[in-house]
């Protein structure tokens, strides 16, 4: 049998471990802590090194190209680089999505004496940084020679099972050190459920779903995250059971699916198959509806909860296509949720019921959807999503500005496929400068800002005409310009304003006709104008904080 066994340094068997586990791009911020390992990127020919405005972008782009891509990659400098990431790398934690933080820090001998190095807090601590993000990540590695095959292997593995993300230190002296590393293969698979185990669990739901009157399907996030959509739309197909997505589970399954149900449905079911719950404020209506543990089973990735019980290590992966095999299939009546476009004033501003229905008719199969916390995703919510779009928010970390980066990232990631991005005025004020990258970069997204004045979310739930609700208004239309888009026209296809519904129409002809060019798109709302279901959850906020 051939070895496996090779010689390489550290820097580069990293690269190589990235490389296989689906990492082709790196988001990164210089620092001199870091800049050895950003030369062997680049020189490797093997990983597109990209380098961002700020770490909070950057750890939002990485965050948006995993959930496209599968998992994605950040790096910066020690200290003052990586703090200004945790912001980005605890939203990846909080929603679930792998991303690989790498950190370059100083050498082993300056870390070892506790010299007074600059980007430290003075104290001889080089320790600090890595012991914050262990809070946010599964794990967490400083490489040495001795460990650094071991420890790679390990790190990365854990990444991609567990769908969260991990944190690695490399020294600059780690850098080029070499090292006897075997190359067999990473085992990314996940451990298969307990044989027993799984098929007592399997009779148990065969037998619920048999005995009830009106079963359902309730798919949600955990379905997204650990990769489950085919083995779900099996399971419904193969059932025909009816089901019904949470906000967080959008886009699971194609919105042209003939079996979507709603909110009263759920609650008058007698049993429910809740597939990757995550039953977060945001995701519920702040708890406005509730699956009673006597009628639920709750299928996620490495248990399942069949009513009081439960069956430890049977995750979903491998149990739903034991599931769609077993249980016999229903006819279920369909609906027809085809929803026509309100009359309204097309000479008036943009109206939010109104604009949300019109995005449903415009986007197509296939597209990367984004769409900023606040208005833009509650709205969102509201769209039809064809079949294979991909839904990106962050409904339960909901840091503002995140969609920005993200969107990069996904356009990064998902090149040959359409990204349109939903985001408010302030939220870009936050990481706007993430559009210059995607300008140079020559990426082609298409980004409606929705200007309504302000931070709309925060008035419906406090302080309706308070100052800090206000933001400065940008010539937000110019945004491509500014931006670098004037040193790069061939690089820009649309950028303007819509006043009016019927300016917004006219608008949306000429992005389509500029397809393979970047848009940016001002559309103009009333202040106080917002979705019907951000205006139930913002009383429902707002009387949580009250309690």
């Amino acid at each position: 049998m051939a070895s496996n066994m090779q010689t390489m340094t550290v820097s580069k068997y990293l690269i190589l471990r990235l490389k296989e586990i689906g990492i082709d791009d790196l988001f990164s911020v210089p620092g001199d802590f870091n800049l050895v390992f950003l030369d062997r990127v680049q020189d490797s020919g093997l990983i597109n090194l990209i380098g961002d405005c700020n770490e909070l972008n950057a750890s939002y782009a990485a965050d948006g190209y995993a959930r496209v891509k599968g998992v994605g990659a950040i790096i910066t400098t020690f200290g003052v680089g990586e703090l200004s990431a945790v912001n980005g790398i605890a939203g990846s934690y909080s929603e679930m999505v792998p991303v690989v933080k790498i950190t370059g820090t100083p050498n082993t001998k300056s870390q070892a004496s506790g010299a007074l190095l600059h980007h430290t807090l003075g104290n001889g601590d080089f320790r600090a940084f890595q012991k914050m993000f262990s809070h946010i990540t599964v794990t967490n590695t400083t490489l040495l020679p001795h460990n650094a095959a071991a420890e790679i292997d390990r790190v990365l593995t854990e990444c991609v099972q567990k769908v969260r993300p991990v944190y690695i230190s490399l020294p600059t002296d780690v850098v080029d050190a070499e090292i006897t590393v075997d190359m067999k293969p990473l085992n990314l698979a996940l451990p298969a459920n307990p044989e027993k185990t799984e098929a007592a669990c399997v009779r148990e739901i065969v037998n619920a779903v048999a005995k009830a009157k009106k079963p359902i399907i309730v798919a949600d996030a955990c379905a997204i995250r650990h990769h489950c959509e085919k083995e779900l739309l099996e399971l419904i197909e193969k059932t025909g059971l009816p089901y019904y997505t949470t906000p967080m589970g959008k886009a699971v399954i194609g919105e042209d699916h003939p079996h979507p149900r709603v909110k009263e449905e759920v609650e008058g079911a007698d049993l429910i198959l809740s597939v990757g719950g995550l039953k977060s404020d945001f995701n519920t209506g702040s708890f406005s509806y509730r699956m009673d543990a006597e009628k639920t089973v709750e299928i996620h990735s490495d248990y399942t909860d069949v009513f009081y019980g439960t069956y430890k290590a049977v995750g979903m992966k491998y149990l739903l296509p034991k599931l769609a095999a077993a249980i016999p299939k229903r006819e279920v009546q369909s609906i027809n949720l085809h929803v026509e476009l309100p009359k309204i004033d097309m000479k008036a501003m943009v109206p939010q019921a109104w604009f949300w229905n019109r995005m449903g008719k415009f986007f197509k199969p296939n597209d990367i959807v984004l769409a900023e916390t606040g208005t833009s995703v509650f709205g969102c919510l509201n769209s039809h999503m064809p079949e294979g779009a991909t839904f990106i928010s962050q409904i339960l970390w909901g840091s503002i500005g995140y969609t920005v980066g993200g969107c990069l990232g996904a356009a990064v990631a998902g090149q040959e496929r359409r990204v349109i991005l939903f985001v408010g005025d302030g939220s870009f004020q936050l990481t706007c400068q993430e559009v210059s990258v995607m300008i140079r970069l020559g990426l082609r997204p298409i980004i409606f800002l929705l200007n309504n004045n302000g931070y709309t979310i925060e008035r419906l739930i406090h302080g309706v005409k308070r100052t800090y609700n206000d933001i400065d208004n940008w010539d937000f239309s110019k945004t491509l310009d500014y931006f670098g888009g004037a040193a790069g026209q061939d690089k820009i296809g649309f950028q303007g304003r819509a006043n009016t519904a019927g300016e917004f129409e006219q608008v949306l002809k000429k992005v389509e006709s500029h397809a393979d060019k970047i848009n940016f798109v001002e559309v103009m709302m009333d202040w106080l104008d917002a979705p019907e279901n951000l205006v139930k959850q913002a009383e429902a906020s707002a009387a949580l904080n009250r309690s």
